[in-house]
């Protein structure tokens, strides 16, 4: 690619533009969905963040799940709706250690609420809240008003949330958080083929202008994001949008996102059983043929215990991972996989067929002495590829070791080019 964009105009370029420092009052607890019950780590987080065991206080919020009445197993073992939901995480979470968990009884059945000095009266006893996932329209249904204001609840836990509350979300509860443009649906490959909606159809990829509730201001944020292929979406999304960073929180994982007071800054760290993307597109190049093209991204995976503050762009991995330059276990790479965003949820690729490939191949590079390797798209008319390059210019580096009692892997910077093959 042109030299590689004359070394994507200098190193220089890297250090210019880092993302806005935000403010976090209280911390951030975001964790990517599919939250296992004996995800201890996560769980005993939240209660610690919400003042400890015995003192924690959590108001369970699950507006973004069907209401009762749309739900015929309401009031059966099988009900999945916001009470029976709500109900189930408050019990959980008090075995966990809180002292008191209590569903919020806010949902599309119960609109009114939002506004009811009783729940916000609830709202204020609490020292930290958990969204569960569902749809995060119907979060913004229920939480904010007609004009996207925000209701006499929501304003209650903004301002909880000032005074040092915690703030968790899973799958549309941590979506919910982010500042920008949020992501409301769609595939890796139909958003590289079709571009980006408003309104979510099918597997196309949609966001939400007006954003979400505005706790995350670092850059886009998306969720079940290795277990469902969507790299490719949120790259898209953020080039289209001009945001320049975005980030992707795996299943049974968090980013736990809090000001360290000894560095008097925002840091980032990663919590669970996989990992969290952090995407620079601060240097990307467009292309110029008639399918869409992007090249020059820098991606970053981090597992358990890696740190990232926005303020610097730095990163700090965990003490248990060392370097793995010079003691690659590979001699070349995975072979080339043809379905680079495999997904569960795509109509057109048969259901999931290679889960997390994206991560298998990437790390699988920095387990090797070759420099690249490349990934291909299931759907073709137009196949895409992505390109993806350990660069000397940028520092690309992979590390890998033991945290927790688990073998985890991590890289940094790594070069990605998408476009069509």
């Amino acid at each position: 690619m042109m030299l590689r964009k004359m070394l994507l105009r200098c190193s220089v370029l890297i250090l210019a533009c880092l993302p806005a420092v935000g403010y976090c009052a209280g911390p951030l607890l975001l964790i990517g969905g599919g939250l296992k019950d004996d995800n201890a780590a996560i769980y005993q987080k939240l209660i610690q963040l919400a003042g400890g065991s015995g003192q924690a206080r959590i108001g369970v919020i699950t507006a973004a799940s069907i209401p009762e009445s749309d739900d015929p197993d309401a009031g059966t073992p099988e009900a999945r709706n916001s009470r029976s939901n709500g109900e189930f995480y408050a019990n959980l979470l008090e075995t966990y250690g809180a002292v008191d968990a209590q569903w919020i009884p806010i949902d599309l059945d119960q609109i009114s609420n939002n506004s009811n000095p009783q729940v916000v009266s609830q709202i204020n006893s609490m020292t930290g809240f958990f969204f569960g996932g569902g749809d995060q329209s119907r979060l913004t249904q229920t939480l904010q008003t007609a004009t996207r204001a925000d209701s006499p609840a929501l304003a209650a836990i903004r301002a909880r949330h000032a005074a040092g509350a915690v703030l968790a979300g899973t799958s549309a509860g941590t979506a919910i958080m982010v500042q920008g443009p949020m992501v409301t649906g769609g595939e890796s490959y139909d958003g590289l083929r079709y571009g980006v909606y408003t309104s979510p159809s099918g597997d196309d990829l949609s966001y939400d202008m007006q954003g979400g509730f505005g706790f995350f201001d670092y850059g886009l944020l998306d969720t079940h994001f290795s277990e469902r292929g969507r790299q490719g979406r949120i790259v898209r999304l953020a080039d289209y949008t001009q945001v320049p960073f975005a980030f992707g929180v795996d299943e049974d994982t968090a980013l736990l996102v809090q000001n360290n007071a000894s560095l008097g800054q925002i840091e980032m760290q990663v919590i669970g059983a996989a990992g969290v993307f952090i995407f620079d597109l601060r240097n990307k190049e467009r292309g110029t043929g008639s399918s869409y093209a992007l090249y020059d991204v820098l991606g970053s995976y981090l597992t358990e215990g890696d740190r990232y503050r926005p303020a610097t762009g730095q990163f700090v991995i965990a003490s248990g991972k060392t370097s793995l330059r010079g003691r690659e276990y590979y001699s070349t790479a995975m072979t080339a996989t043809g379905d680079i965003f495999s997904s569960p949820n795509n109509s057109g690729a048969n259901g999931r067929r290679n889960p997390r490939e994206f991560v298998k191949v990437s790390v699988d590079l920095f387990d090797s002495r070759v420099t690249s390797t490349l990934g291909r798209t299931y759907e073709r008319n137009p196949r895409f590829r992505v390109d993806l390059f350990k660069s000397t210019q940028f520092d690309s580096h992979g590390y890998q070791g033991t945290v927790g009692g688990k073998n985890m892997t991590s890289y940094l910077r790594l070069l990605m080019d998408f476009r069509p093959n």
